[in-house]
């Protein structure tokens, strides 16, 4: 079955009266949650560094490229598989590392687990998840682990330890994150939701991160656990020597996530390391940084035949999609929309999504004149 059959699915429901309960087009997912969510919960969400213009700049970047299709190419057969660092998956998408997602819904972590397995989709379970990774590993079907690499390597070897056990085969590292941006729009409402205690479930539920404050976390030491969680998260002395240190901590693929120049992608092919993200963290780190998808031509020409590519930020359509992997990617990574759909519709927000951008992808690259991923390449797009 093409993904894109989705679509004969929502035209068929119409003619019993059913429409679909979330937008099709995922742009508009931000403006229906504006609307649902709490407001501290949609600022966090579709909030980003500074003024915004990065958030912006990744958004725009996209329309600075434009497909260029091909005719009479028998598309009627279609294969959009494919297998990333020895993940398979239906299509080239995948849940990035979202934190704190109890605060869209009250399923947080699980919903998402569900809605990817259902799907056979990929999900990046982020550290700061709102349920403890082992609980998440049990209802999920593929599965990444991204890594916040805390001050205390013995914490950061325990996290990555209980990742290996709980069956996640790849770790994600992020490395644009020691530490938090300015964002206006949580400083303006004075809200972090790990310091009430959402967001940090990894940590908490850790035993050496236990072992520190004396004891599991109870309502007597919780202040002292969140003091400790405040002094160990974000690393800003790390550097390129440390991956050493990692690689032997973790014996599957390792991908370095935050990549922006062509010369730490070249790095990260010199460390050894097997993928990396290009990524600017959807804008939510620095303002006024380079767009993620014009990052990405220089990076793919420098290093995209030894490391395996992956691409993040402002991915919201199928041409989207369609034009990272033209420009070298080989999957990409999403983020604010499935969020969104968690809040405004719990698992089967987030199933909506995933389907609506898989169908979307499908059909533009069936229209473009391309039935497999293997005839995605710069011919697709023009600047």
């Amino acid at each position: 079955m093409n993904l894109a059959d989705f679509q004969h699915e929502i035209y068929l429901a119409g003619l019993d009266g059913i429409v679909p309960d979330l937008p099709t087009n995922l742009h508009r997912l931000e403006e229906v949650a504006g609307a649902r969510l709490t407001p501290q919960a949609h600022d966090y969400v579709a909030g980003s560094a500074g003024a915004e213009r990065t958030a912006r700049a990744n958004l725009a970047a996209f329309d600075a490229w434009k497909i260029v299709p091909r005719m009479l190419r028998d598309v009627a057969e279609r294969d959009l598989s494919a297998t990333i660092l020895g993940t398979p998956m239906p299509a080239p998408i995948i849940l990035g590392p979202v934190g704190v997602l109890r605060i869209f819904h009250e399923d947080g972590e699980l919903a998402v687990a569900r809605a990817a397995k259902a799907l056979g989709v990929t999900m990046t379970l982020s550290t700061a998840a709102s349920t403890a990774m082992e609980e998440v590993a049990a209802e999920a079907g593929p599965r990444w682990y991204q890594l916040y690499w805390p001050k205390d390597r013995d914490l950061a070897a325990s996290l990555v330890g209980r990742a290996a056990a709980s069956g996640y085969s790849t770790l994600v590292v992020t490395l644009d994150t020691c530490t938090l941006a300015w964002r206006p729009r949580d400083l303006d409402r004075a809200y972090l939701p790990f310091l009430r205690g959402i967001g940090v479930q990894n940590f908490w539920s850790d035993p050496v991160f236990q072992k520190a404050i004396g004891g599991p976390v109870t309502d007597a030491n919780r202040d002292l656990a969140l003091l400790h969680w405040a002094a160990n998260f974000g690393n800003p002395s790390l550097t390129w020597d440390d991956l050493a240190w990692l690689r032997q901590e973790w014996d599957g693929p390792i991908v370095l996530k935050g990549i922006q120049h062509a010369g730490d992608a070249r790095r990260a092919v010199d460390a050894g390391m097997d993928g990396i993200v290009v990524s600017n963290h959807g804008g939510r780190q620095v303002d006024g940084a380079i767009a993620s998808l014009d990052a990405l031509p220089a990076i793919t020409a420098e290093a995209g035949g030894e490391i395996t590519v992956l691409f993040d930020s402002g991915v919201r359509t199928g041409a989207d999609v369609a034009k990272a992997l033209a420009l070298g990617a080989r999957a990409v990574m999403i983020g604010r929309p499935y969020a969104y759909g968690l809040g405004l519709g719990g698992e089967a927000g987030v199933r909506h999504v995933l389907r609506c951008l898989m169908a979307d992808l499908d059909l533009t690259l069936a229209l473009s004149g391309r039935s497999t991923l293997a005839d995605v390449g710069p011919d697709l797009v023009t600047r």
